[in-house]
């Protein structure tokens, strides 16, 4: 396994490899900057990794998104990722999780570990047990990173569409999580009608009987004919395979990496679809884990209020907006517009 030549290392400053036989763990943890803080955040990730190189690949991925979205949300932090190679359900423990809390603490302070897919608070108040640099144990992000999506959803749905309400929109939902589902919910809510999927049968059954949704196949989400996709569960699902098959206007979801490769974002532009940057639409879960991450400064780790972090999220829609009107001056695509918005910030706290 080779990271240095890995076309997602991207300067990063610190990636670490850590096992503990005792309780299975296999983890890695890639910190992409702490400049000038010192500090970096960013989830854990409980996935059952076909390999060791796909592990690597998405631990470099999400570890950059996290400081692009950090570093356009004025945070004070750079972006770091954790993830376990296992199944969840099948080889999480209290032992394994302790493992991961103690390697957490030997980095000192230069990570702060959060939820993420496969993880859950819970799961981080047990790693709090070994270590001091942990957030989510009294804050579930999922209601902020919803609202931030939704937010940028309709800047997107402005933007591309010319609309400035939601009624009679067609969306298509693409899973239905703790983050989808709320999503789901908001924007029947706005009077959008709902196309869904999942990998699970449950959660479908839920959306269409809380939410008057329209059950579709996973395999099928890229054929409906709607006004917007909304990518809400795994990455890199925008790829060769799939965009020729999309019937919609605009992308605008919740997901991490919706890009298989960078390239796919002129792809998308080449069919006239309008993409929003997956790192500015979720950065509201960052944005609501701040609030908790303040007891490391030596504040109250049970003051979290939610009004506050919704309306702070709210900058999501003036983000988005700054990053389309840079996309025209400059002749890129949405996407390259955010990143670089992003790698400017990130290039002045460096050097600041």
């Amino acid at each position: 396994m080779s990271v240095f030549s890995s076309p997602e290392f991207d300067d990063h400053e610190q990636v670490s490899f850590f096992r503990d036989v005792d309780s299975g763990l296999s983890a890695i943890v890639a910190i992409h900057s702490t400049a000038p803080f010192g500090i970096a955040g960013g989830g854990c990730r409980f996935w059952p990794y076909a390999t060791d190189d796909e592990a690597l690949t998405d631990a470099l991925r999400l570890s950059r998104a996290m400081s692009y979205k950090l570093a356009l949300c004025d945070m004070p932090a750079g972006g770091a990722k954790s993830v376990i190679i296992g199944d969840s359900k099948r080889d999480k423990s209290e032992a394994l999780l302790r493992a991961m809390g103690r390697f957490v603490e030997r980095l000192g302070g230069k990570y702060i570990i959060a939820e993420d897919v496969g993880t859950t608070e819970e799961d981080m108040r047990v790693i709090g047990l070994e270590t001091k640099y942990v957030v989510g144990r009294h804050t579930d992000t999922g209601p902020a990173t919803a609202y931030g999506a939704f937010v940028g959803l309709r800047a997107a749905v402005k933007r591309g569409l010319g609309r400035d309400d939601l009624a009679g929109l067609k969306v298509a939902v693409q899973g239905l999580g703790n983050v989808g589902f709320r999503l789901a919910r908001l924007l029947k809510q706005s009077g959008a009608s709902l196309r869904v999927c999942d990998v699970s049968s449950a959660a479908v059954e839920r959306a269409v009987a809380e939410l008057g949704a329209e059950a579709v196949g996973v395999a099928d989400i890229y054929d409906q004919e709607v006004d917007v996709l909304a990518p809400c569960a795994l990455g890199a699902i925008l790829n060769d395979a799939t965009i020729g098959r999309l019937r919609c206007k605009v992308v605008a979801g919740a997901a991490n990496n919706q890009l298989a490769e960078e390239r796919h974002a002129q792809a998308l532009a080449a069919r006239g679809i309008l993409y929003a940057p997956d790192f500015v639409l979720n950065a509201g879960g960052v944005i609501g884990a701040s609030q908790e991450g303040k007891q490391l400064g030596g504040g109250d780790p049970n003051v979290y209020d939610e009004a506050i972090a919704f309306k702070e999220t709210e900058k999501i829609g003036a983000l988005l907006a700054g990053a389309f009107e840079r996309a025209d001056r400059e002749g890129v695509t949405p996407h390259e517009a955010a990143v670089r918005l992003a790698k400017d910030k990130i290039r002045e706290r460096r050097t600041g």
